[in-house]
């Protein structure tokens, strides 16, 4: 083998080893709302089950028509529940918590939305505007926390034009925007 023949086949080598060992951060969703489009890229390998649970709703079409049901300017935008008319929508069993997976909710983290039951996540969730140290695990006032599962990579300004928008209360929802934002479709990206 020449040295030549030797270099090219150590390249060769050296990018197929580093392809298959990348981050499972590449599985990316892209929310397209009324107010523009947010990409998602999802930490599999951290957080497998809330991972494969977004996944499962996003190919199933459940967050297309749903709203931003909770929107509080200085904490986190929530949503993947209601429908445009605030109808519940109908969700599979819940997951369990992944808190303790070192991720944490950090501006423009994408977390599980859950009641106080730990073991409650279902399509729910939420992007931070804004460090919320205090939902990560080791600070929650529950001990358990909250369950990051991605970030925002694209479109965090169009978080934070949804972060101003103005809200009311409404029957359940104390946060709700007056202007209905509307995830009109949420897509696999590849």
């Amino acid at each position: 083998m020449t040295t030549r023949t030797f270099a090219s086949f150590a390249c060769t080598a050296m990018a197929l080893l580093l392809a298959l060992s990348s981050p499972v951060w590449a599985q990316r969703v892209k929310l397209s709302t009324s107010m523009g489009d947010v990409v998602l890229e999802l930490d599999h390998a951290k957080a497998p089950k809330s991972v494969d649970n977004f996944v499962a709703y996003v190919k199933a079409g459940h967050y297309d028509g749903t709203v931003f049901h909770r929107v509080i300017a200085d904490f986190m935008i929530q949503g993947g529940g209601f429908g445009s008319d605030l109808t519940e929508k109908a969700v599979r069993d819940p997951i369990a918590l992944e808190s303790r997976n070192g991720l944490s909710n950090v501006r423009g983290t994408v977390a599980m939305a859950r009641t106080g039951v730990p073991d409650s996540a279902t399509a729910q969730f939420y992007i931070n505007v804004k460090d919320n140290l205090f939902l990560d695990q080791p600070r929650s006032r529950d001990g358990n926390g909250y369950a990051v599962f991605g970030r925002v990579v694209q479109g965090m300004e169009v978080v934070d034009k949804i972060r101003a928008v103005p809200t009311m209360a409404r029957d359940q929802h104390p946060n709700l925007p007056s202007t209905p934002v509307i995830i009109k479709k949420a897509t696999l990206e590849k």
